[in-house]
């Protein structure tokens, strides 16, 4: 077997790191400061935690465990900031703790004496003060008898403090990770319903609304002129005849782009051939699903394929495209295609990145591959729920 050089020949040679530059300093700074601070941890550790442990069998034992607890959060905190600031370590905060279900002092009690994160601090403590003497000490011999091992010493320490500040303080539960995608994918829906909201209340003022206004007063003017000029009266109602006929029309309009009745009565089959029928490119529609996906479900689906083949109308230049829908065990799969010129990106101004957005705020997926002449390839996943299936809470 013949090994492959992938490394090109003008890559940039490794860095090369002096042995007393400033991030050295800032590592021997940290390992300095480990000692008093972790001795100030450990002393508030023992008489929070411990002495709350030990009286709990009394009334004020659990109360005093769990302000202990609560307390502990703020230690990780500093010890993460510390951390960020002195050795490099890109470390989250853990999500913060909500407030506990049904209020009062044994549901708050409660849910800060279960919370990880407070009691990975408390390990933490308590393993950071042994630690702390042995590299305070090792740190201080060295600054003023070791100087020339002095940065492999420091070096080695320090990264043995990274390794334990990711273990015990990072968010590393995946059920954390998970609470703030959520509460990221919440903001996205949040704001992506104001928006609508405002879209709305943008077309009604701008549109329906002012066709309304000028034809109440169209009518005001035609019954005045009754009796004086009924032809010209006759006309002036003729014309708001029309106005009537186009607030209608704006009114259906809008009301499609909030959700289409075609959509609610036959489903998506139906709902996305009527969209697929206005696009400037013939598309083909294949719906091959057994049964009919929730509301919400169908019509994310339903104005993502209708953004998609708007943006094939108007930017792809495309002779022909597709529509595909099924589902795969418990996704809903879309998947559109167009024989157009390519080169369509999430940042290119087309919607693409709200669309992904908009999926992702529901646990969806949008991949995007659109090279330069085509084709362009859009997949899109769903999360499946039946019609009779509840939401999760």
């Amino acid at each position: 077997m013949t090994a492959i050089n992938t490394t090109p020949d003008n890559a940039a040679p490794p860095r090369v790191r002096f042995a007393f530059d400033r991030r050295t300093w800032k590592e021997v700074g940290h390992l300095l400061a480990n000692f008093p601070l972790a001795l100030l941890a450990f002393v508030y550790v023992a008489v929070t935690v411990l002495v709350g442990v030990g009286l709990s069998v009394t009334v004020i034992g659990l109360p005093l465990l769990a302000l202990g607890l609560a307390g502990a959060r703020g230690v990780g905190r500093a010890e993460r900031a510390r951390a960020r600031a002195l050795l490099g370590v890109e470390v989250d905060e853990p999500s913060p703790l909500g407030p506990p279900r049904g209020g009062g002092l044994v549901s708050w009690v409660w849910s800060r004496l279960k919370d990880p994160v407070a009691w990975r601090t408390v390990l933490y403590s308590f393993v950071r003060l042994p630690w702390g003497v042995l590299t305070f000490a090792v740190t201080l011999v060295g600054l003023i008898v070791l100087w020339p091992v002095l940065p492999f010493l420091v070096r080695a320490m320090a990264g043995a403090d990274r390794a334990m500040v990711r273990g015990l303080l990072s968010p590393s539960d995946e059920l954390e990770r998970r609470i703030a995608e959520l509460e990221s994918d919440r903001g996205v829906v949040v704001d992506k319903a104001a928006a609508d909201l405002r879209r709305i209340e943008r077309d009604l003022h701008d549109g329906a609304q002012a066709r309304l206004v000028a034809l109440a007063m169209g009518l005001g003017l035609a019954k005045e002129k009754l009796l004086e000029d009924p032809d010209a009266a006759a006309a002036m109602v003729d014309e708001a005849h029309g106005e009537v006929k186009l607030a209608l029309q704006e009114l259906r309009d809008l009301a499609r782009g909030i959700h289409p009745a075609v959509l609610t009565d036959r489903g998506l089959d139906a709902a996305l051939s009527s969209i697929a029928s206005r696009c400037t490119a013939p598309v083909t529609v294949t719906v091959d699903l057994t049964e009919r996906p929730a509301e919400a479900i169908e019509g994310i689906a339903y104005f993502t394929v209708s953004e998609l083949l708007q943006n094939i109308s108007k930017h792809a230049h495309a002779t022909h495209a597709s529509v595909d829908v099924w589902r795969s065990q418990d996704r809903l799969m879309l998947q559109v295609v167009d024989n157009g010129r390519g080169g369509a990106r999430l940042d290119g101004g087309t919607g693409m990145a709200g669309l992904a957005e908009r999926l992702g705020a529901v646990d969806g997926v949008f991949a995007l591959d659109s090279p330069l002449g085509g084709p362009t390839t859009v997949t899109a996943e769903l999360p499946w729920r039946g019609r009779g299936a509840r939401a999760p809470r």
